[in-house]
């Protein structure tokens, strides 16, 4: 087993002859065993390899493995046929498709409900939602919800989440989940925001002393990539883990959400063209080697995979046409995606006619963390079928209150004497139905804690009303 600090990442190994055939139950095992070996000991770590029911150390060679196919990902050829059959526990089915735009209208199937699309996704970092109830949530419409791995894996920890009976259980939510890698977060430990990236050139934060980014040293929060996976240090202690494919998709296993994402490297937005080409590639390794761990025990979870190439055209559609060939279950658009919104659709414009090829068609499509009414509208028209991020919720911690007329400031105190007056006319949400304007302005400046819950249970209701008023444009013609 490979440790670092308190993480530990176990490689599984094989005890069966190469001439056996590949199934299910076995598939890459024997070639996982060697994989993990070479990188192990690329990376100088001691480790350890379960080979039956016996654990047989090796140390680290003083010549690491070398070789052109070293950076080459595997295949689509390299996995199994049946990985490429339909699931019977998650479908997509597309419902209906616009004439006039990309947008469509589909319903995702998963083992814990379904997800109308085009479809907002709640964001619950650290499996809650930030002042709302799931309950409550789930009453305006909410379908999937967005949780954290790396929050989870640090507290309380994926086997603890594992021995409640995985999050459904653990959060006494029936809706579906899914989660990421972790490495979204390590990456942002790193570079911060895009706002936040550009600004500083791409050069690494530096952490002042106290901060949640400092170290015990008080020092930057390091992030050390290797071809094994990434090292960091937790934001809650300062103590050092190591995040791998492998790792990170047995984390997800244990958490149980509906679907989960392989491990991606996230570059800076300023990066130069040769390492990024070095990023997308690791990208596209590490996500075969996730795809690779999910397929040994596939627990009724769906994977999608990462589209990266920043801005780049060509990587970009290099991979599209790299990780659409592989037996993924939907596809997620991460990475970089422009400096500002005019970027994003001028990306989104070149980039989406690609999933329309073939049998790529026929799978879901994710764009990663961004979630704005803007964004939403320019991504469904160019067939995004679902959309991730804690806009709502984190806008209404700061009195932004999401109307069809706009969203509006509730501590101007203009609003101090709209007795009566719900926050949009036409909203039926429990705080609408039962607060007005006057009664949010005075709690929000009072700084009561139920601002926060009443405000962030309409923007949530808001979202999903939006939602669906999208789909219903989109089946009556009019996007």
């Amino acid at each position: 087993m490979i440790s670092v600090g308190n993480f530990v990442t176990k490689c599984l190994g094989a005890s069966f002859a190469a001439t056996k055939p590949l199934n299910s139950a076995n598939y890459h095992h024997y070639h996982h065993y060697h994989h993990c070996q070479n990188q192990c000991h690329q990376s100088g770590y001691r480790t350890s390899y379960e080979v039956g029911s016996r654990l047989f150390s090796t140390k680290p060679s003083s010549t690491p493995p070398t070789g052109a196919e070293e950076s080459l990902p595997p295949e689509a050829s390299d996995f199994p046929e049946w990985a490429y059959e339909p699931r019977d526990f998650f479908r997509f089915e597309i419902l209906h498709q616009s004439e006039k735009s990309q947008a469509r209208v589909g319903r995702i199937h998963t083992p814990h409900g379904v997800i109308d699309t085009p479809s907002y996704v709640a964001v619950a970092t650290n499996a809650a939602l930030k002042g709302v109830d799931f309950r409550d949530a789930d009453q305006t419409g909410q379908q999937l919800v967005f949780s954290n791995t790396y929050h989870l894996m640090l507290h309380p920890g994926a086997e603890l989440i594992r021995d409640a009976g995985g999050i459904h259980k653990f959060t006494n939510r029936k809706g579906p989940f899914i989660t990421d890698s972790g490495g979204f977060q390590v990456f942002s430990l790193a570079y911060g925001s895009v706002h936040e990236e550009l600004s500083s050139k791409g050069e690494l934060k530096r952490a002042s002393r106290g901060s949640k980014r400092a170290n015990s040293n008080g020092s930057a929060n390091p992030v050390k990539v290797s071809e094994n996976g990434v090292i960091f240090r937790s934001y809650r202690d300062g103590s050092k883990f190591l995040l791998t494919p492998e790792s990170t998709v047995q984390a997800q296993k244990d958490i149980g959400a509906d679907i989960i994402i392989p491990l991606d490297e996230l570059p800076p937005y300023h990066i130069d063209r040769n390492a990024l080409v070095e990023s997308v590639d690791r990208s596209h390794r590490w996500e075969a080697r996730s795809l690779n761990e999910h397929l040994k025990n596939i627990n009724n979870q769906a994977m999608y995979c990462v589209v990266h190439g920043g801005v780049d055209r060509e990587l970009r559609t290099k991979s599209v046409d790299y990780l659409t060939s592989l037996p993924f279950d939907g596809y997620a658009i991460g990475g970089s995606l422009g400096n500002g919104k005019e970027e994003l659709k001028e990306l989104l414009d070149w980039m989406m006619p690609q999933f329309d090829e073939g049998e790529r068609q026929g799978k879901p499509r994710h764009l990663l963390g961004i979630a704005d009414e803007e964004s939403i509208r320019n991504a469904v028209v160019r067939g995004i079928d679902t959309l991730d991020s804690c806009y709502p919720t984190r806008v209404a911690r700061h009195g932004s209150l999401l109307t069809r007329n706009g969203s509006i400031k509730i501590k101007s105190r203009k609003y101090s004497r709209d007795f009566g007056v719900k926050i949009d006319e036409e909203c039926n949400c429990t705080t609408c139905q039962h607060y007005d304007r006057a009664y949010l302005w005075h709690l929000f400046k009072a700084n009561e804690p139920l601002f926060v819950t009443l405000a962030a249970q309409h923007n949530i209701h808001y979202m999903n009303d939006l939602m669906k008023d999208t789909r219903q444009s989109i089946i009556d013609g009019e996007i």
